[in-house]
């Protein structure tokens, strides 16, 4: 079933969903990328690690995190614990939290000529993965590597460009290595189909159009996220006053089998 919104659906910003959109729209972007970049060039998925607190886990979208670390303790542990005695109490872990993003390379030479970085709340959000994202985009940015940054999520504040005068929902941004400091940004909200670019590779070679709105309309359908989502709730994070009202009335025609004009 396809998604009833026009561009980004924000139910799938959920932090229990989005690992899962992140993984399958990353996948979803190279599949379509390698045969229109072949034979130039190769499309690798990489992935960056994030040492968490785990307070941040919920936030990021591991919400199953306690189950991955049961430990079979002796059955003597549990005997009876005489009064004042010790109790068994658990110690807060850092969670490590992998990030996939797309890098394009040159195949005679191995170079990277473009990164695509599809963000995460590990990246936007404040603390370690935020900084250390924000040393990898720097030094990206001082490079001859072409930088493609898609931002879905309304949570957290935006990554720093500066002239961006207006608030948007989401935003892509193009930063092509040959015209910095100057950059393309594409912004869109919720009522907006999803900006369409073009990748940016070496000089004079074809650079393909990336439709992200059909890559992620494609997915939504094929994962079966229809089945993940509530639309009887509120998104997460909430929408506000008019974009709250016009997905209410989105979704009472959708439910109707109804055309939202």
């Amino acid at each position: 079933m396809p998604s009833p919104f026009p561009g980004m659906d924000p139910y799938l910003e959920h932090p229990d969903l989005w690992p899962d959109v992140h993984h399958g729209l990353i996948e979803a972007l190279r599949s379509d990328l390698a045969p229109a970049l072949r034979p130039r060039y190769r499309v690798v998925v990489e992935k960056r690690t994030y040492r968490v607190d785990p307070s941040e886990v919920v936030f990021i979208g591991r919400p199953d995190v306690g189950a991955i670390r049961t430990v079979q303790e002796p059955a003597e542990l549990y005997a009876a614990v005489e009064p004042g005695g010790p109790l068994t109490v658990e110690v807060p872990v850092p969670d490590v939290v992998e990030v996939g993003y797309l890098e394009v390379r040159d195949l005679s030479s191995g170079e990277v000529v473009t990164v695509l970085e599809l963000l995460s709340p590990a990246n936007k959000r404040p603390g370690e993965g935020r900084r250390l994202y924000d040393h990898k985009r720097l030094t990206i940015l001082g490079s001859l590597t072409h930088l493609v940054e898609i931002d879905l999520l309304r949570a957290y504040e935006p990554m720093l460009v500066y002239g961006d005068e207006q608030e948007s929902h989401y935003r892509i941004l193009v930063s092509r290595s040959e015209r910095r400091p100057r950059a393309d940004l594409l912004t869109f909200n919720v009522q907006d189909p999803i900006s369409a670019f073009h990748l940016p590779l070496r000089r004079d070679d074809e650079e393909p159009l990336v439709d992200l709105g059909r890559l992620l309309h494609e997915l939504y359908d094929r994962a079966g996220y229809d089945l993940s989502v509530d639309y009887e709730l509120d998104p997460v994070p909430p929408l506000e006053d008019e974009d709250a009202e016009w997905v209410t009335q989105l979704l009472a025609a959708w439910r109707k089998g109804e055309q939202f004009k």
